[in-house]
C-alpha cells in the first residue's frame, strides 16, 4: 500500500516539523541543515563520500561539515579502503545518529512528546525566544489530532 499525500495530510506528519526540528538542532549541538543532511543519508543506507557532496549541494556551503559530522559521531565508516580491492570507503550513520530520526518520526507521529524537564536544554526560559518555544511545545502536547 502507497501513502498518499491526502494520507500525509490526514496524519498532520508535518504540522509540528519546525519545532521539532529545532528542539533537536538545538539539544544535540546541530545546524538545521546538518540535521537535514543526516536524515537524506539514513535514508541511503550506506553511502560514499561522493553520495555525501550530491546530497550537500542543496544546503548551505560549510566546508568542514564531513569532518565535523564524523569527529562527532554521526557518521561511521562501515567498509574501510584498502587501495587494492576496496577503492572508495563506505559510509553509515551512527547508531547514535539512528536513534535520533527515529526519535523525531515517533515525536511527529505523536508516539512520544517533547521532554519538558528542567534538564532539557531546550525547555529553559532564559529568552524571549524559549518562552515562545515552550508556548508551542505547551500546545502541541495539548493538542489531541496530532
Amino acid at each position: 500500500m502507497r501513502i498518499t499525500a491526502s494520507d500525509l495530510r490526514e496524519m498532520n506528519l508535518f504540522k509540528y516539523y519546525r519545532l521539532v526540528r529545532k528542539w533537536a538542532c538545538k539539544t544535540y549541538g546541530l545546524t538545521d541543515a546538518d540535521l537535514e543532511l543526516l536524515i537524506y543519508l539514513d535514508c541511503k543506507s550506506r553511502f560514499t563520500r561522493n553520495n555525501f557532496i550530491e546530497g550537500v549541494y542543496t544546503y548551505s556551503w560549510d566546508k568542514n561539515r564531513w569532518e565535523r559530522l564524523r569527529r562527532e559521531g554521526w557518521i561511521d565508516v562501515w567498509r574501510e579502503r584498502n587501495r587494492t580491492s576496496q577503492k572508495y570507503a563506505v559510509y553509515k550513520t551512527s547508531f547514535k545518529c539512528s536513534q535520533l530520526i527515529s526519535r523525531i518520526y515517533r515525536i511527529l507521529l505523536a508516539e512520544e512528546d517533547l521532554p519538558t524537564s528542567e534538564r532539557s536544554k531546550f525547555y529553559k526560559n532564559k529568552s524571549y525566544t524559549d518562552k515562545v518555544y515552550n508556548k508551542s511545545i505547551d500546545d502541541m502536547i495539548k493538542d489531541k489530532n496530532r
